[in-house]
């Protein structure tokens, strides 16, 4: 019976949403298809046909889109007045910075430089402020006005573009470029900038200071050279800052090494309490890390002022790893107020609670945090033998709010170009115009875009608002047909790979990350090559079947890697396996949720933490009854 009803409410959902998505798409497949063919044409804009395709788009919401690109294309002065209009009329829109970008750069070119002046905007971009602050010397402003604002241009841990360089000429030639500002630059290019900009920064210091260059471009090449101490020879405070640097580094590369470095240099040099906190914050955060001996001594160095949620983390983690749950609950009930309130430590305190023979507040801890919609709340609730509670509370959104907002140009524009499939100009619409919306309207979007078919944006802005309670929203069942297709090809839950989905893109199917991941299940063109036994093309991974069948192909494999267990499956997807397999050998056999908190990568333990929650909610909502936390709660892991 209860299943009937759980396919009754998908049913109705489904009407709704194909209702009100009928209701967004209202403008016509013609007007788009117009709209394309005259962006065929754009290059002739004088033709009459562009001309007569152009007249049949007037009101429909992509038709600027026309009026910017022609204007970009061939500029020339005689367009000025007529892109000063367009660029006043959607100032800050979208459509505003290619153009006025475009134009800029055309301008400079050609050093129109009072017509620069009056069509620039602040911007990120180094060249064009550039250009602006030099245009603005040359029309006679003060030095004073202009050249203190050259100081933040200089003051990158990369080169800058050549165009700067008389303006950095005249700059340093007026004075501003002091010791203390090459030092600082150093800093930057040294500690995740270019090491290659320092030999040229060094060049820029007093000749008794150049050796300390050498010095910092020798450690950020090698932290390792930090333990060649008799290179250090002035024993000076300088020499120091670059040895807390190295040292730093060096802990998470060779540990022994930089233990035994850092002693010696302790005796030697001056490291300000400060310096020594900085490091003394890393090696207890390296160590724990790699279940180092001497992580715990480390980790108790740190001082009260540094206490942070790594660090609180870790010596839980480390006590755990002990099995020493009398630690863990001192640990617990000395934290601040605010840090006790958190759900991860509410869990490990009922636990410790029950561990060291308090069993009847222990078990009220967890019965309290099982009403929790959350990782923690579920393992609790698995704990305890209680039901999850969900805490569902669907948004309730009137058709006159949607209609409403549905009224804005900037959501017209995102709405067309999402049925375009232009994800990417889509979004930037979007964007802009919640930055015009009220949490309310947020929420409203939300639902709008959901029932749209945009699943990602409906996500993205109930967390951006804090709305985290519609469970149908916030986990829908998007791209349903591949992926219980492809989960039931690869013999795999099909909750489980909603989960992963959500994780990695929250069904954004063009979704790529900085590593080179792409699409709905962020599947590598490494992993990808190893499942077909071919090269792949980045538009084969942004297509969802394809990309739904490697991603949950590559989950078969990976829970066959760990003899089913889902859990190392998931840490594997997230850190890749061979980590995994490394983390086993070299952690005791633990309850999985113990293994889970003690995994070294935060990234991969939030991730493993997410997924199981998520798929507890999918299980849920594909009507498996099963309880995933009740097998995690009876599970050990070992290698």
């Amino acid at each position: 019976m209860l299943s009937q009803r759980r396919s009754v409410f998908r049913v109705c959902i489904l009407c709704l949403c194909i209702l009100t998505g009928s209701a967004l798409a209202s403008s016509s497949h013609q007007q788009r298809n117009t709209f394309l063919q005259a962006e065929k044409q754009l290059w002739k804009p004088g033709s009459s046909r562009y001309q007569e395709l152009y007249n049949q788009l007037h009101f429909y919401p992509l038709q600027p889109y026309l009026d910017q690109r022609r204007l970009m294309h061939k500029l020339r002065l005689s367009k000025a007045k007529e892109i000063d209009e367009f660029l006043d009329k959607y100032k800050g829109t979208p459509l505003d910075w290619p153009l006025r970008k475009k134009w800029l750069t055309y301008l400079a070119k050609r050093n129109r430089q009072s017509l620069f002046i009056e069509f620039y905007q602040p911007t990120s971009d180094a060249t064009l402020t550039c250009h602006y602050l030099n245009f603005q010397l040359d029309a006679g402003q003060s030095e004073k006005l202009i050249l203190p604002r050259v100081t933040k241009l200089w003051l990158v841990g990369k080169s800058q573009v050549k165009i700067c360089d008389p303006l950095f000429k005249r700059w340093r030639e007026a004075g501003y470029q002091t010791k203390e500002l090459v030092w600082q630059r150093i800093r930057l290019a040294a500690d995740g900038g270019k090491h290659t900009l320092l030999p040229y920064l060094t060049k820029l210091l007093p000749q008794q200071q150049q050796y300390l260059g050498r010095l910092w471009h020798k450690v950020r090449r090698d932290p390792a050279y930090a333990t060649k101490l008799n290179q250090f020879s002035q024993r000076s405070a300088k020499e120091t800052e670059i040895l807390t640097y190295g040292f730093k580094r060096l802990i998470w590369r060779a540990p022994s090494r930089a233990l035994s470095g850092y002693k010696k240099a302790l005796k030697l040099f001056p490291f300000t309490e400060q310096q020594q906190q900085q490091i003394t914050l890393k090696f207890a955060l390296a160590l724990a890390s790699k279940n180092h001996p001497h992580a715990k001594d480390w980790l108790h160095k740190v001082d009260d002022s540094l206490l942070n949620a790594n660090i609180i983390q870790w010596r839980i983690a480390n006590a755990l790893r002990q099995n020493d749950w009398r630690t863990i609950k001192v640990e617990l009930e000395s934290l601040p107020k605010a840090q006790q309130e958190k759900l991860q430590w509410q869990y490990w305190y009922g636990r410790s609670l029950i561990e060291t023979g308090n069993r009847e507040q222990g078990e009220r801890q967890l019965s309290q945090l099982a009403t929790e919609r959350h990782y923690y709340g579920f393992l609790a609730a698995s704990f305890m033998d209680k039901p999850f509670n969900f805490q569902d509370k669907p948004l309730q959104v009137t058709q006159q709010e949607k209609d409403a907002l549905l009224k804005n140009a900037a959501a017209k524009r995102a709405f067309e170009f999402f049925y375009l499939d232009r994800f990417h100009d889509a979004r930037k619409e979007w964007n802009y115009w919640l930055t015009q919306l009220n949490d309310r309207e947020k929420l409203v979007a939300a639902k709008i875009a959901n029932e749209a078919g945009w699943y990602d944006r409906a996500i993205f802005a109930l967390s951006r608002v804090g709305y985290m309670d519609d469970v149908n929203l916030r986990f829908p069942l998007a791209f349903d047909d591949e992926i219980n297709r492809y989960a039931k090809d690869h013999k795999i839950n099909p909750a489980w790979a909603f989960a992963i989905t959500r994780r990695e893109s929250s069904f954004m199917s063009d979704a790529h990350s900085s590593a080179g991941a792409k699409g709905l299940m962020q599947v590598m063109p490494g992993t990808a090559k190893q499942l077909t036994r071919r090269s792949v093309s980045s538009k084969y991974l942004l297509n969802s079947k394809n990309n739904i069948n490697l991603g949950t192909k590559y989950l078969r494999k990976l829970l066959d890697k760990h003899d089913g267990n889902a859990v190392l499956a998931t840490a594997s997807y997230n850190a890749g396996p061979y980590r995994v397999s490394r983390w086993l050998k070299e952690a005791p056999p633990l309850p999985a949720d113990m293994w889970i908190e003690t995994i070294p990568f935060k990234e991969t333990r939030d991730y493993v933490k997410s997924v199981l929650a998520y798929q507890q909610i999918y299980q849920e909502k594909v009507g498996q009854p099963d309880s995933l936390f009740g097998e995690l709660v009876n599970m050990a892991i070992s290698d």
